[in-house]
């Protein structure tokens, strides 16, 4: 589907591009978008087409503040994930390659110091931030880049992908509860990514706790990325009225091009 016209809060959008309607960047084909889990690098699209939607997405995110520029090497991105492609044992991963893209656009053009993934599983997710700075996509060079996993087998099966990226030790993977972690965290936080799940029914709530213990740790100018803004929502609703509240995030937005979303705010 190319083009498709629907109201959407004030106004009419269309166009497959996207388009940023107040809190939210939303493409027409959102639902229509989908993966298979076990295979997350199947392409879905054409590169051309990929590439389009998240400039157009990077270009929302520097126009609502968030984002310095929207340019980052599309080049050294396309050499990542080829690596990844190669290298990396991924059971599974709900990452579709639009969201694998933009994750490392945005901390290659943010390029945060230390870098925090809460709940990366195999390591798929935290190498999809951590990739701007090790590896062959390599943009910048980071201080401290941690994935935390509370499942100690998941947590060394991401250690062994982090180390085929990674053979300097920039990036590390902890075994460890994120909530534990970030509360005894004694630097700053440059940028927070956030894909855990609680237990006890607890879901992707958790990630209001998993702030909350970080929150004061977290630079001025630091970003937050949520995955699951849409698919998570409900479970969401507390992290998402916080950083939503222009009293305690500079600004948020909800990005919307596949099922799942991802919630960019600034501290």
């Amino acid at each position: 589907m190319n083009k498709l016209l629907r109201y959407w809060g004030r106004r009419l959008i269309h166009g497959e591009g996207g388009t940023r309607v107040g809190g939210e960047f939303q493409t027409p084909d959102r639902d229509l978008y989908q993966m298979d889990l076990k295979h997350p690098f199947a392409q879905l699209e054409s590169d051309a087409r990929e590439s389009r939607i998240v400039r157009n997405t990077l270009r929302a995110l520097r126009e609502a503040g968030m984002l310095a520029n929207d340019d980052y090497d599309e080049h050294k991105y396309r050499l990542s994930r080829d690596a990844a492609r190669r290298l990396l044992d991924i059971p599974w991963s709900a990452l579709t390659p639009r969201m694998q893209r933009l994750i490392y656009a945005i901390n290659a053009i943010h390029q945060p110091q230390v870098m925090i993934a809460a709940g990366v599983f195999c390591g798929f997710t935290f190498l999809a931030n951590a990739s701007a700075a090790v590896g062959p996509g390599c943009v910048y060079r980071a201080r401290e880049l941690i994935g935390l996993e509370i499942n100690p087998r998941e947590a060394a099966r991401a250690e062994l992908n982090l180390r085929s990226f990674d053979s300097m030790g920039t990036a590390r993977i902890v075994a460890r509860d994120a909530i534990d972690f970030c509360r005894h965290w004694a630097d700053r936080i440059d940028l927070l990514y956030l894909d855990a799940d609680g237990d006890g029914g607890r879901g992707k709530s958790i990630y209001r706790e998993i702030l909350d213990a970080a929150w004061d740790k977290l630079a001025p100018g630091a970003l937050l990325l949520a995955h699951n803004s849409v698919n998570g929502a409900s479970q969401m609703r507390s992290y998402l009225a916080f950083v939503r509240d222009s009293g305690n995030c500079r600004a948020s937005l909800n990005i919307v091009f596949d099922p799942e979303g991802l919630e960019v705010s600034v501290r």
